[in-house]
């Protein structure tokens, strides 16, 4: 894009009458998205863990608030993920949009209440989990779309499908790691799926560069924490409001289709004005599009567009 073209949320279309699931909503990325979206006049409901902090973020939005509503879900309980997908149905015909946008970032090695790695179960599981249960109340809106949020990180990861909850060895940014690459594998295996069905629901994919949000800080352990909140924050780091604008872009923009992946135009996609970015080649490759699918339908239990 050049510099008269550069992509901002002064160009986000009307939204009015759109329904958007953010997750991970109440704060960083998915605050700022949230809204946009409403100041756009969308309805978003906010996916969150904590409904305190959840009802706190869209009261502080002002008068876009009332097109706001705050719904619990943790995504590393799927329990929780089922209770959010059945609230959904009985209170909504339809939805526009899903963004796949809550992560934790490099903590301890912990389990889900399920007893998965709990960055692999937050950051991938339960968004697998949430799309598929969603994914007849998205065919249903109009110009439906899921975006998936993953990270430049993607290219450093890879699926340890012989120790996915990291009981041979655990390493908290090898295993964010993984869970970025899982997102984009998922993301651009859900296209083929969707466009293999003739589905009018368009995967996207999004990253937002190198962006300062609590999530360096709020779980991140050692000295991921020190290099990522305390030094490279404020040396790099871009603000959530511009942070987020790949995945609104992605959300919203009629020139978007399915399969694509949208991350910052900067050097080394860390920061700057929507653009079109590379998918690692691992992370498009259909036998680990496939592979993960399935493996995803095992631990989860949630099956859809099966092959």
């Amino acid at each position: 894009m050049t510099d008269k073209q550069r992509w901002t949320a002064d160009r986000i279309p009307d939204q009015t009458g759109r329904v958007s699931v953010v997750t991970g909503a109440n704060s960083g990325l998915g605050l700022a998205t949230i809204r946009e979206l409403a100041r756009r006049g969308g309805r978003v409901i906010l996916a969150v863990r904590d409904e305190e902090k959840g009802r706190r973020a869209a009261e502080a939005l002002g008068a876009d608030a009332r097109l706001l509503d705050v719904r619990p879900l943790d995504l590393a309980d799927l329990d929780s993920v089922r209770a959010f997908a059945e609230r959904m149905r009985a209170e909504h015909p339809h939805l526009d949009v899903l963004v796949n946008n809550a992560g934790v970032m490099a903590p301890p090695r912990t389990l889900s209440p399920q007893g998965h790695e709990l960055q692999f179960a937050t950051n991938h599981l339960g968004h697998f989990a949430l799309t598929g249960l969603l994914l007849d109340l998205l065919a249903a809106g109009t110009d439906p779309r899921v975006v998936t949020v993953s990270s430049i990180n993607h290219r450093q990861g890879s699926l340890r499908f012989e120790d996915l909850n990291g009981e041979r060895g655990y390493a908290p940014m090898a295993f964010y790691n993984q869970s970025k690459f899982a997102n984009a594998v998922f993301g651009k295996e859900l296209h083929r799926r969707l466009t293999a069905t003739s589905s009018p629901v368009r995967s996207v994919l999004a990253h937002p560069g190198y962006t300062a949000t609590s999530l360096q800080m709020k779980d991140t352990s050692g000295l991921a924490k020190l290099f990522f909140g305390r030094v490279g924050n404020p040396l790099l780091a871009q603000r959530p409001e511009r942070g987020a604008l790949p995945q609104l872009y992605a959300a919203t923009d009629p020139s978007v289709a399915g399969g694509e992946f949208i991350g910052p135009d900067g050097m080394g996609e860390l920061r700057g004005a929507p653009t079109r970015v590379r998918l690692s080649d691992a992370a498009g490759d259909p036998g680990t599009g496939r592979r993960l699918w399935e493996e995803s339908e095992r631990l989860t239990g949630v099956r859809f567009l099966s092959s």
